[in-house]
């Protein structure tokens, strides 16, 4: 005799089922685009938390460490992305290229008179008196007008080390470097960090050994983030 059927159906330890709908995902346009925007200041903000906290570092935590003999520009000044600049033999160089080193600028026309020689002998002499961050910097002559240094200064002036020297449109130069009061754009030497932000600005006819001070401190200061070399 064959067995009889199990009503399924009316047996009690049978799990009743109910399918209920999938929620919808959130598509609110301008929420994704707030959400998005979050997201890349996080991001941003953790690529430049090495350098905020360097530079906070130098200027608020260790104030009495500082001479205060070279000027601090703050805020800073960026690099003009406009910024006209090409080499001695008329080829034009992109200013984001001088980026990722810090910079050493001697900025004067191409005749060169001895205040700017003294600035040339000074800016080849401050990254070898750094001893061990001499490769972190990198000196550049700013020429501003059309005609072309003398063989010879610019063979003393690369002695020893790589100098570049680009001729730049002095009134876009004016721009974003500024001399002290009573001082013209050609009585000072100007650092530019490796952001290509101009940050720092010596005396007229600085003390080398003060401004070295000086360098020192700021290469300390953003080791954490800046590597030698381009």
């Amino acid at each position: 005799m064959s067995a009889p059927k199990s009503d399924l159906s009316s047996s009690p330890d049978v799990i009743g089922l109910t399918v209920h709908s999938v929620p919808m995902p959130d598509v609110d346009p301008a929420r994704r685009v707030r959400s998005g925007r979050l997201r890349m200041a996080l991001i941003l903000l953790a690529c430049a938390a090495p350098v905020i906290a360097s530079y906070f570092t130098y200027y608020v935590i260790r104030p009495g460490d500082r001479t205060n003999y070279s000027s601090l520009i703050q805020p800073s000044r960026t690099m003009p992305a406009d910024l006209s600049l090409r080499t001695l033999e008329g080829a034009s160089v992109a200013p984001e290229s001088l980026r990722d080193q810090w910079l050493l600028l001697v900025v004067g026309d191409s005749a060169c008179d001895a205040a700017c020689e003294k600035h040339l002998l000074m800016q080849r002499q401050l990254p070898e008196m750094l001893g061990r961050e001499y490769d972190r910097i990198d000196r550049i002559w700013l020429v501003t007008d059309d005609g072309t240094p003398r063989p010879e200064l610019l063979q003393a002036a690369r002695a020893r080390s790589t100098l570049t020297v680009l001729r730049a449109d002095p009134v876009a130069l004016a721009r974003w470097l500024s001399p002290a009061d009573g001082q013209t754009l050609s009585d000072h030497l100007y650092v530019v960090d490796p952001m290509g932000e101009w940050m720092m600005r010596p005396p007229a006819d600085p003390d080398p050994s003060r401004v070295m001070r000086d360098l020192g401190k700021l290469l300390r200061a953003s080791s954490s983030w800046d590597r030698a070399g381009r």
